[in-house]
Formats: C-alpha cells, structure tokens, sequence
C-alpha cells in the first residue's frame, strides 16, 4: 500500500521555523522526483519545491526561494522541507507528491497544517 505521510506542522510566529517531514512506503523511493506543494484557504494549490530523484537539483518557487530548503534521504525514504524566515502569507497545508519518472503515476500524502501568526 502506498503512503506518503507529512508531519512537523504547526503554529508558528512571524520570523520562525518549522521542519516538515514526508515518511514513503510502499513504491521505490528512489525512483520518484519528489515535492511540496501547499494550498491556502480559498487559494489553489501551488508548487513551492521539488528535488530529482538523486537529490542532485532542487527547485523552488519565487515566494520561497531563500528561506526553504528542501531534501531527499533516499535510504530512509523521507523528503524534508526546512522552513525559515516563516511569513503570514506561508500559512498552508503543505503536501509531498512523488512523480514517477517517465509516467504518469503520482502520489499525494494527506497534508499538514502550517500557520504563522502572531
């Protein structure tokens, strides 16, 4: 069975930081391009990073670029996001979704709340 399962959620105030996890099991890790994604209220879902399947390129959206870092511990099957440097507008539930290279299978975990607030 397929699970992908974030943790490390949280209130947070303005300025702080927060780590999130994403724990895999059942499909090869390290086959998968890896990212986050995060959904505001009444917003869309967006990209906010994303690492190859060796970890060896990351990518992040504008909003973000600077104060996340994203990783990949393929033995361990985890994708992480270190957060810093936290803004109001970062509030969000932020997913893990694992792309199949060359296919069309994805993944999505079920999310964890992040909100910054004073």
């Amino acid at each position: 069975q397929v699970q992908l399962v974030e943790s490390g959620g949280g209130l947070v105030q303005p300025g702080g930081s927060l780590r999130l996890s994403c724990a895999a099991s059942g499909f090869t890790f390290h086959y998968y391009v890896m990212k986050w994604y995060r959904q505001a209220p009444g917003k869309e879902r967006e990209l906010v990073a994303g690492v190859t399947i060796d970890g060896g390129r990351k990518t992040y959206s504008e909003s973000v670029k600077g104060r996340f870092t994203i990783s990949r511990d393929n033995r361990k099957r985890t994708l992480s996001l270190q957060m810093n440097n936290l803004k109001v507008e970062d509030t969000a539930v932020y997913f893990c979704k694992a792309e199949g290279m060359g296919t069309d299978t994805a993944y999505w975990g079920q999310g964890t709340q992040v909100t910054v607030s004073q």
